[in-house]
């Protein structure tokens, strides 16, 4: 993400000018934006004159900047693009005003958000900028007939490739042709760092044909050991192990490791509280060191279509002013799933609450 500007428009009003320059960017605009939200972007949309209205012809499609006051807005990943969708409030054709419309945001789109910003929305804004700076993974999982390729992403994982064929051991066709493969495959992903992992030896033999074939490549990868494959290996992976200095750089990365936490100290009754009533306690005795929410579970209290007791944003105004950090989960993947069984809220504790 990059901000081209930010300003003050009057009282507790800001205007954000930024530029997605990822998915993981959209992706994070759909959980800063709320209705009522004033957004500015271009667009096209249909446009009959009056001559047009009377040949009954359905108009031509024009490009224009539109202001609209948003509603909804969704994340399309499929597509590559944020919807958001409201009423136009300023727009050149003065008969469009106060008609619905659908402004398309995609990857390098400037849009202007302008509102009453809540903390965890500056900085989740703020942490989209940082992740310009962040490692691209990839984690190839490897056995014996099967090679599962995965990236990771802000917002989840996204499957790249699942490659089936024999990987025994010997210099049969067969065997080299599932890592020529891999290899293809590689080759047409930019990411900054490649992991294979697995159990058994079969990534290094993978290693050792991209090195005799590609070394400069060969020298993104590094191995970690998994008991499994595919999703569940790349949760052992994202988990620590060798890779783990590399992987908590990403924000799954991040998450994961809050989640475990989590666990950790909910299986020895630790410094810890779940769900909305035990952790709206532990925030009232300022107990909070750390308040974990699923993205999905605070977009619906904030559209008031939630079930937890009291105001969750003067929670976290509250958490905020006492010391605390804020962290959200993203629904879409493992360790926001795993929180959502939890009441879809937590709060690792400096001190016991009783």
């Amino acid at each position: 993400m990059r901000i081209q500007t930010r300003e003050t428009i009057g009282g507790d009003l800001e205007r954000f000018v930024v530029v997605p320059e990822s998915l993981d960017d959209l992706w994070h605009l759909q959980f800063v934006l709320e209705p009522g939200d004033i957004v500015r972007g271009e667009t096209t949309r249909r446009i009959r004159r009056n001559e047009e209205i009377s040949r009954e012809t359905s108009g031509q499609r024009e490009y224009m900047r539109v202001v609209i006051e948003n509603e909804t807005s969704e994340f399309h990943k499929f597509s590559n693009r944020l919807r958001v969708s409201g009423v136009i409030k300023e727009c050149p054709y003065e008969e469009q005003i106060e008609t619905h419309h659908t402004l398309n945001v995609e990857i390098f789109d400037t849009v202007s958000i302008q509102k009453k910003w809540k903390p965890d929305q500056i900085q989740r804004i703020e942490e989209a900028v940082a992740a310009r700076d962040s490692p691209d993974i990839l984690i190839a999982t490897i056995e014996e007939g099967a090679v599962f390729v995965q990236t990771i992403n802000q917002y989840g994982i996204s499957d790249r490739a699942n490659l089936t064929g024999s990987t025994g051991k010997g210099e049969g066709s067969e065997r080299t042709d599932i890592f020529e493969e891999l290899l293809e495959v590689l080759s047409h992903i930019e990411v900054d760092v490649i992991v294979f992992a697995g159990p058994g030896f079969t990534k290094e033999d993978a290693l050792d044909y991209i090195k005799s074939r590609d070394k400069i490549l060969s020298q993104k990868i590094t191995l970690a050991e998994t008991r499994s494959v595919g999703e569940s290996g790349v949760q052992e992976v994202l988990s620590g192990g060798t890779a783990k200095e590399i992987i908590v750089k990403t924000r799954i990365g991040r998450e994961t490791q809050v989640m475990e936490e989590i666990k950790t100290q909910i299986k020895i009754s630790g410094l810890v509280a779940y769900g909305s009533k035990e952790v709206r306690v532990a925030s009232g005795y300022g107990a909070i060191k750390n308040l974990v929410i699923v993205d999905g579970e605070l977009q619906e209290e904030r559209e008031g279509r939630g079930l937890w007791e009291g105001d969750i944003d003067e929670m976290i105004e509250e958490v905020k002013n006492k010391g605390g950090e804020i962290t959200i989960l993203s629904k879409e993947y493992g360790p926001g799933i795993e929180l959502k069984g939890l009441g879809g809220i937590a709060a690792l504790l400096r001190f016991r609450v009783n």
